[in-house]
């Protein structure tokens, strides 16, 4: 054989049993491992994207059911204050009916004598006062001599008298109010 076909068989043998298949088998063994750890990697984030899908979905429904919640929560408080609103004087009003009652007896009375009418109208206007105690609507009438509120009161005028400037010299009409709220303020007469 000559040199140059020795030289030849060698580097076939070489190709097919040397180095680099060894080489190439290896590096095929190394890939298939990456690829194998790369698949397993890919299932455990798909595990993980189902559960976090399957929690999503249970807090979506927790929180359509809290809004839900809320929202007949908001339509039941509407509607409450709607029919306090409506009917929210129903008691007072119903109180005020025997004073109703009372009046139209009276008037029903032809040959009533003065002192049966002052009693009649003393007895009504009792019957007046305890509807509003019962109410909470309270008479708010300064004594005199005592010191003007603008608050409670609402000054007429004011004249000269003998009494502290500021004071209450007479009380017109009596104001009211309901707990702390002033419905009407008393009308007086201040001195200057």
């Amino acid at each position: 054989m000559s040199d140059t076909e020795n030289k030849l068989n060698s580097e076939n043998t070489n190709d097919s049993t040397g180095q680099q298949p060894h080489t190439t088998e290896v590096d095929v063994n190394e890939e298939l491992a990456a690829l194998y750890a790369q698949v397993e990697d890919l299932k455990a984030q798909a595990a993980e994207l189902e559960s976090l899908k399957a929690r999503n979905s249970e807090l979506s429904d927790q929180f359509m059911r809290a809004k839900a919640d809320a929202e007949n929560a908001r339509r039941r408080a509407e509607d409450d204050v709607s029919k306090a609103r409506k009917f929210g004087i129903e008691s007072f009003a119903q109180d005020l009916l025997a004073v109703a009652d009372s009046l139209d007896a009276a008037l029903a009375i032809e040959s009533a004598t003065t002192e049966q009418l002052l009693e009649g109208t003393k007895a009504t206007q009792s019957q007046l006062l305890s509807v509003f105690e019962r109410n909470k609507l309270q008479a708010v009438a300064p004594e005199v001599g005592s010191k003007f509120d603008p608050n409670l009161h609402q000054a007429i005028s004011a004249v000269p008298a003998e009494q502290e400037s500021g004071t209450v010299v007479s009380v017109l009409q009596r104001g009211y109010a309901i707990s702390d709220r002033i419905l009407r303020p008393a009308l007086v007469v201040v001195a200057a």
